[in-house]
């Protein structure tokens, strides 16, 4: 039986950056000292106003397809993660699909979700190739978060950033994704949310469980978020020990969704994990939503710390709410090539 094997990525962020003192500039009456230490983000990539979700996914996978020297023609499905679509009809992943080249035999979708968009998307790719409907996927995930915050939300402009990022996911022998694990809690579904924008006409809308203190449509209640991400990533990590035999001695990394560093240190306070094996990345780009995972995997391969063998859980949690799980062992190497692979149907 094949399996998914997780392959190349490329990340592409937006030109423009946001730093620290930009806001402090704009703002001088934000305590940008005392917001850094508990967000850890010194800068944030933000989209133009006139780039979206899709331009960043397409800017992500043209890099993969150029920079590994893979066929376009080779793609059997194409995955879209977003929580920004460019429109709420067509699906974003078929108008990628034309921009991209990509053969008119494929499946394309859109899958709504955000923090633990990545690991889903795996899980979806793993599916897909085991039950023979594909032999090689793209999983693109592309967030404008910016796009929801009013430019004086304290609270969110400090915290995200926008990005997107595309991945290979190849057919392979031997099995090197899984187990998965989910959760799903839609009782805190107005703990993170767009308030407009939706069908859902204003009277009977979800209410957000606190006052809204600004004038952005989209809402986060950080420490209750806190709490959630407390209660469920460690059961969760131990349902993938047990479930995969192992002991959290056999893991190498413990990748988890770089919220902020206020939730990565309590996190990892509570899992009693440091950040050699707990790494984190988000300083310089922010919370990136469903792109924080691949994001971080890549910059772990750039700098050699995860390497062929390694073993990492990968842990998204968030929005939804919504979390999920993953066992990964390490199997790609950058001088593979990622051209090879025949396309499991005829190109159109």
């Amino acid at each position: 039986m094949p399996f998914a094997a997780l392959g190349p990525i490329a990340v592409h962020l937006p030109d423009r950056v946001e730093d620290n003192a930009a806001l402090a500039a704009e703002f001088p009456e934000w305590p940008m000292d005392v917001i850094e230490a508990k967000t850890g983000v010194v800068a944030r990539h933000v989209a133009g106003p006139d780039e979206c979700a899709s331009d960043l996914g397409v800017a992500a996978a043209e890099k993969l397809f150029e920079e590994h020297d893979i066929d376009r023609r080779s793609i059997d499905f194409l995955l879209f993660c977003t929580q920004t679509p460019d429109y709420p009809l067509p699906t974003t992943a078929c108008l990628v699909q034309d921009r991209l080249g990509l053969a008119r035999s494929i499946g394309a979708l859109d899958f709504n979700l955000g923090c633990s968009g990545f690991v889903y998307g795996l899980s979806l790719a793993d599916g897909l190739i085991q039950a023979g409907s594909a032999r090689r996927v793209l999983l693109i995930t592309a967030e404008t978060y910016s796009k929801y915050i009013d430019p004086a939300d304290r609270s969110l402009r400090t915290v995200f950033g926008d990005g997107a990022a595309a991945t290979l996911i190849d057919s392979a022998e031997e099995r090197s994704l899984g187990p998965f694990v989910f959760g799903t809690d839609g009782r805190g579904g107005n703990l993170l949310m767009a308030t407009a924008g939706g069908a859902r006409p204003e009277p009977h809308r979800i209410v957000p469980t606190k006052r809204l203190r600004w004038n952005s449509s989209l809402f986060m209640d950080g420490p209750e978020l806190v709490k959630f991400t407390l209660d469920v990533v460690p059961p969760a990590i131990d349902r993938l020990l047990d479930e995969s035999g192992l002991e959290r001695e056999d893991v190498d990394l413990f990748l988890m969704h770089q919220a902020t560093a206020y939730m990565l240190d309590h996190l990892g306070i509570r899992l009693g994990l440091d950040q050699e094996s707990m790494p984190r990345n988000l300083a310089r780009v922010g919370n990136t939503v469903s792109v924080t995972l691949p994001l971080l995997a890549d910059d772990l391969r750039a700098s050699g710390r995860l390497r062929p063998g390694k073993r990492s859980i990968l842990i998204g949690y968030g929005v939804g709410l919504s979390w999920a799980g993953c066992l990964w062992t390490e199997t790609w190497q950058a001088q593979q090539s990622a051209a090879t692979s025949p396309p499991l149907r005829k190109a159109a």
